[in-house]
């Protein structure tokens, strides 16, 4: 690239090879970039979408209708469609639900900034009206959210059944959305918050979908460590250790010389004996349970398994942490440290079959601020999609638990935000108030593609949305599509209903996102140097070696 000349001489900046973009064609690559991304996922919007099948490299195969795994498997080359997944990223992060509305809306934002670009309407204009809409829609939403109980179950089984429609759930919704919403009441916190990550979720193919059951406890994936240990402890007292129950190697290389029988002998009763205390010291404790994180030796397992301990050895430290919320014990680094005020209680540990895996069992724990939850299907395909179904509906139930604040569903809110944010554009006037008109025409584009998935008339159904919200009745800011019978409804009597934050977090980050797009006049990509083989940098690349191309077995 020359950046000007001097004496009939280019002076070059750029290395060669570089590419540079600029201008209109900059803006006009990357919206169209992020449009052909919302477009792959618009598709899978609503209980009527559609699902996608992935196949990766290695030629994996994943079937799926949440919005965030298609972006993740998908190979996004552009670095503007890499923007785009990193809003749904952020959106599951936040919310875990509404990944694919929030890239259709910045899809939606961009196409129609594409058209105030060719009314010569300077991208800073359509930046701030942007913003300023944005800043609007969020002081909207939270008029038209509604605060709620959560101590009402069935009120949170309603939101969990919303965000798993359409997800492969399919006739086992219900006790699915039952199962999480117990799941997430028993791991809620003193102060109201809810970590999700003290849920575990077990996928186990075989079975059907109605065989999928929660435990007020925990289940490991793994089985006893010996044939000889009890298969089934009642009244278990726990030990959980992150200290291996063998001899540690020393640091340095010590060498031992042995020069009698006798000597060997003592040297391995020696071993022998510091395993059996290792062992006695745990029993002493009282423990009829050990969890170890790390390994155990044969000799050790044999005491163990003489005593009457059931072990699991190598349990993941994720695990470990979940065993000592649901039992109430502490993990201990060290075994000459473990007493029985460090013991977790639990009122069953068992060894169980599950498909033709054995796994391990925690239950009747007193308070267990953990449990699990084991879903079961047909294939492998199936139980993913499942426990991407269920990561959503235990994510959503944790935010309104949180926040206390939900939206009807449907497409409400979008056409309610679009009439409103019309209505604030003529007060703004100027330039900015074509850009906040165009936001609100982008949040159409919701209850639209809510209706071309569900095979209806998209433009007679968004008209009859527009007109519900333009009577302003007492519930009108309520009314959603109601995609079975083709008309609108309102959408908290239909039990249609979402988290205020699954709304607001969408807006905000597809605003933010096509903001920052918009802005973009000149992308400059370098030119990627292959590396040079070892040896070979003074051979041009062996460029003059291109007749070998043909030669068989080459390959």
């Amino acid at each position: 690239m020359a950046a000007g000349q001097f004496g009939g001489t280019p002076v070059l900046i750029l290395k060669e090879g570089s590419q540079r973009t600029a201008g209109r064609e900059a803006q006009r690559s990357n919206i169209m970039a992020a449009k052909a991304v919302a477009g792959a996922v618009r598709t899978t919007l609503g209980p009527k979408g559609m699902d996608k099948m992935m196949v990766d490299t290695l030629g994996d195969v994943v079937i799926t209708n949440d919005g965030v795994t298609i972006l993740k498997e998908m190979d996004i080359e552009h670095p503007a469609a890499k923007m785009m997944v990193e809003i749904a990223k952020t959106q599951d992060a936040e919310v875990g639900d509404g990944t694919t509305t929030a890239v259709v809306l910045a899809g939606e934002l961009l196409k129609q900034a594409e058209g105030l670009l060719d009314q010569e309407i300077h991208p800073t204009v359509i930046a701030a009206g942007y913003r300023a809409a944005s800043d609007k829609s969020l002081e909207i939403l939270k008029t038209i959210a509604t605060d709620v109980s959560v101590k009402d179950t069935e009120f949170l089984k309603k939101i969990a059944i919303t965000s798993m429609t359409g997800k492969g759930s399919g006739t086992a919704r219900d006790q699915l959305a039952s199962l999480a919403v117990q799941a997430v009441e028993a791991v809620v916190d003193d102060d109201g918050s809810v970590d999700t990550d003290n849920i575990t979720v077990e996928k186990k193919v075989g079975g059907g979908i109605t065989d999928s059951e929660l435990v007020h406890g925990m289940v490991i994936d793994k089985d006893r460590l010996h044939p000889n240990m009890p298969k089934k402890v009642t009244g278990a007292k726990i030990a959980l250790l992150n200290a291996a129950i063998e001899i540690e190697k020393t640091e340095v290389d010590a060498k031992i010389e042995i020069t009698s029988p006798d000597q060997l002998q003592a040297f391995l009763d020696q071993e022998e004996s510091m395993l059996k205390g290792m062992v006695d010291t745990i029993k002493s404790t009282g423990a009829n349970v050990v969890f170890c994180q790390k390994g155990i030796d044969d000799l050790a397992q044999h005491f163990l398994a003489k005593d009457g301990i059931y072990t699991v050895r190598r349990v993941k430290k994720s695990d470990m942490e979940k065993l000592a919320r649901a039992t109430g014990g502490r993990v201990v680094t060290s075994i000459h440290d473990l007493t029985a005020n460090d013991l977790g209680k639990a009122g069953l540990v068992e060894e169980r079959k599950i498909g033709d895996e054995k796994m391990t069992f925690v239950e009747e724990c007193e308070n267990p601020k953990s449990v699990s939850i084991i879903l079961r299907g047909g294939t492998e395909h199936v139980v993913d999609e499942l426990n991407r179904a269920m990561e959503d509906a235990l994510r959503v139930v944790g935010v309104v638990v949180e926040d206390k604040q939900i939206v009807p569903g449907g497409g409400a809110p979008e056409v309610e935000l679009a009439l409103r944010l019309r209505e604030y554009a003529a007060t703004v006037g100027g330039r900015e108030q074509l850009a906040i008109e165009a936001f609100a025409s982008a949040m159409e584009i919701i209850p639209w593609a809510l209706a071309e998935n569900a095979g209806l008339d998209a433009i007679d159904m968004v008209i009859q949305l527009k007109s519900a919200h333009e009577k302003k009745g007492a519930n009108s800011k309520n009314m959603g599509l109601d995609l079975a019978a083709g008309k609108p409804v309102d959408m908290l009597k239909a039990n249609v209903i979402e988290p205020l934050r699954v709304k607001t977090q969408a807006v905000k980050s597809a605003a933010e996102v096509a903001n920052m797009i918009l802005r973009i006049d000149d992308v400059i990509a370098s030119k990627k140097s292959p590396p040079a083989p070892p040896g070979m940098d003074g051979m041009g690349g062996m460029g003059g070696m291109g007749g070998m191309g043909g030669m068989p077995g080459m390959m």
